[in-house]
């Protein structure tokens, strides 16, 4: 079910949304060549529990999933992309990271992730995180009341075309609200004027999501979550958290205005 949140509600989303903006920019920040990925979910857990939040990925037991999920954030890996559980890893030098974190604050969930290198990158990976920020970048502009799900696939898309990606639409945006994931779901490929309407009111995470050289992806045997590319090429992924309001798309995750 769609649910359409009141202006008062989207204020009171807003601590969460700060709060994951911050939490991400702080994992970030610290986050090294050397760093341990279960170092970084213990900075995460700690993080919350200081907060009185409460993680979304503890207990997560979807389908797709092997069972609970037991870690509070996803990090993901060089060909890793997406729901990456954290093991017992130490950050090499050029390391692709991709982190992706949700919480309730209030009983209210934001979501959102961002990819960066550790040491010394590579010219391609910093292409392919520049390419998933523009594509979520465009997407949230697309996101304006009286548009489509749609219109929000297509802009993603276009960017992604662009430089010559293919997509994967089995996993992209959703809705988010009172728990994670909710309706409606939002590809990162589709057709513009398509799909359910863009009403003030509506809360959705934003994700595009791309791998270097294919669409296609595998899940690792080591802990039945972490899903990678099939060919070992490289993934990135971008999302933000997003209110449409009368005015426009409102980032509740936004991470750029935490210094003022």
């Amino acid at each position: 079910m769609i649910e359409l949140r009141t202006p008062a509600e989207m204020d009171e989303m807003r601590p969460a949304g700060r709060f994951v903006a911050e939490t991400l920019q702080t994992l970030r920040d610290r986050t090294k060549v050397g760093t341990n990925l279960l170092t970084i979910d213990r900075w995460a857990h700690d993080l919350i529990n200081q907060a009185g939040a409460t993680s979304c990925y503890l207990d997560y037991a979807p389908s797709f999933g092997s069972g609970p999920f037991g870690r509070v954030i996803c990090t993901s890996i060089n060909e890793s992309v997406l729901h990456g559980r954290p093991f017992d890893y130490a950050l090499k030098d050029g390391d692709l990271v991709t982190l992706d974190f949700a919480v309730s604050v209030n009983g209210w969930v934001a979501d959102s992730a961002v990819s960066f290198v550790v040491g010394t990158p590579r010219d391609e990976d910093l292409r392919l995180i520049d390419t998933t920020e523009r594509a979520l970048a465009a997407g949230i502009r697309a996101a304006q009341p009286g548009g489509r799900v749609g219109d929000i696939s297509a802009a993603i898309a276009d960017v992604a075309h662009a430089e010559g990606l293919t997509i994967n639409t089995d996993f992209g945006g959703h809705g988010v609200g009172r728990t994670m994931h909710g309706d409606p779901h939002i590809p990162n490929n589709g057709r513009a004027g398509r799909g359910f309407p863009l009403k003030p009111g509506l809360v959705v995470a934003i994700e595009p999501w791309f791998l270097q050289t294919t669409d296609q992806l595998i899940t690792e045997e080591r802990d039945g979550w972490t899903l990678s590319s099939a060919d070992g090429s490289r993934g990135a992924h971008s999302e933000h958290t997003i209110a449409i309001t009368e005015d426009g798309p409102l980032v509740l995750t936004d991470r750029s205005v935490l210094a003022t």
